[in-house]
């Protein structure tokens, strides 16, 4: 199916103003003419034929979501229930554990990616970053089991892996483990505290930039590290992005440190970074001070979000549900308004809103890709306060058929 129209579609027009507030979204009813991928035509007029139409029933169209953290290489997710031990050793009581549960899960890895690449799917993601164990212990066999299972989908999502020395990549040497991971599936190299755990932040940072600069590939770094220990860090990891001309290419993982920073302190790190376009991904933790997620985007760092774990040995939570997650984001930083609620949703999908701050349509237009969602809610701004759920789900065009999805009715 080469062409189609997606009918009777639910899209935010603009916004509503009471006494120069915007009170409300304003929105229409159109059609939507979907060709080779990309949307081709946008109406109000209803086609005349009546082949080749999917009727969306009024529902709302959104662009898709993309999780930007997660490890779908070690999970019980599709497995029997298990919660987590206690934590007596800080970080180093999971690493301890990994070495004998890592080759334990191995059997099932690829069975157990693909039921959380199912679950990502029915929840309206049409990309994910996850990141992958590469360490002495289980060597490329994650990596193979995630490249084998994600492979399966790439008609319904793109993907970027993260090879990832969760063990420390000085710590546990693997340096040459991840060289050779950058050669058999992975597009991004990874680090985790080069403080914490590598116990030489030059050293593990450089070490990082000089294999994705042999690779031509971007980073991604787990930072942990509170306080002016984890600022440091991130302001070294701007040096380096500099110094290997990766700008705009580099991701701060968590960056815990952003919690503790105020005033001057969180000003003057957030300029460092923006100068090199260096990106954040957080879960919205609620355990711990949260990083100021709106703050960072008023400075002009990119924030996305992600579910790092659901329901592993790290941690027995997370629902791989997006939508909820913006929703935790909204109330944990009081951002109730229609307006503030309506901004929230870039968050979740890579910057792209339905309306600009000027209330303005910027999504969808004829040319974009139909990668996109249907949800049950009136505006954006309702989707993320209500948890919306997602109806069914569009990549390039096609009709993303989940095994977990509920699809609406498929005319075609």
């Amino acid at each position: 199916m080469n062409t189609f129209w997606l009918t009777n579609v639910r899209l935010e027009k603009g916004f509503y103003y009471d006494q120069n507030r915007i009170s409300g979204t304003e929105t229409e009813i159109c059609h939507i003419k979907i060709s080779n991928g990309k949307i081709a035509e946008i109406t109000t007029d209803l086609p005349n034929s009546t082949e080749n139409q999917i009727d969306a029933k009024h529902q709302l169209l959104l662009p898709s979501l993309r999780d930007m953290h997660i490890h779908i290489d070690k999970t019980y997710y599709g497995g029997p229930w298990k919660a987590c031990t206690p934590i007596t050793k800080g970080i180093f009581t999971r690493l301890e554990e990994e070495k004998e549960l890592l080759p334990k899960l191995l059997p099932t890895a690829q069975e157990r990616a693909e039921k959380m690449i199912e679950l990502f799917l029915k929840n309206g993601h049409t990309h994910i970053r996850t990141h992958c164990n590469v360490d002495p212990i289980i060597g490329l066999k994650n990596l193979e089991a995630t490249v084998n299972a994600l492979k399966k989908y790439e008609d319904v999502l793109t993907y970027e892996i993260v090879a990832f020395p969760q063990h420390g990549l000085l710590r546990s040497d693997s340096v040459q483990l991840i060289r050779d991971a950058m050669k058999n599936g992975a597009t991004l190299v990874g680090g985790v505290d080069p403080a914490t755990v590598d116990r030489n932040i030059e050293k593990s940072l450089s070490t990082i930039f000089e294999i994705a600069v042999e690779n031509n590939k971007g980073v991604d770094i787990h930072l942990h590290d509170p306080n002016t220990l984890g600022a440091f860090t991130f302001e070294r990891m701007a040096h380096y992005t500099k110094e290997a001309g990766l700008k705009g290419r580099a991701t701060i993982s968590h960056g815990i440190a952003f919690g503790d920073l105020q005033g001057d302190a969180l000003t003057e790190i957030a300029a460092v970074l923006a100068e090199q376009e260096m990106d954040v991904t957080t879960t919205v933790p609620v355990n711990r001070p949260t990083i100021p997620i709106p703050k960072l985007d008023q400075l002009g760092i990119s924030v996305s979000v992600g579910h790092d774990s659901i329901t592993d040995h790290w941690s027995p939570f997370g629902t791989g549900n997006t939508i909820q997650k913006l929703g935790t984001l909204a109330e944990r930083f009081r951002l109730s308004d229609e307006f503030s609620l309506s901004r929230v949703l870039k968050y979740g999908t890579g910057g792209i809103t339905s309306l600009n701050e000027q209330g303005e349509r910027v999504w969808p237009k004829a040319g974009d890709d139909a990668t996109m969602m249907l949800v049950n809610a009136s505006c954006s701004a309702e989707a993320v306060a209500r948890r919306a759920s997602v109806q069914a789900l569009f990549f390039k065009g096609k009709k993303v058929e989940s095994k977990l999805i509920e699809s609406i009715p498929d005319q075609v």
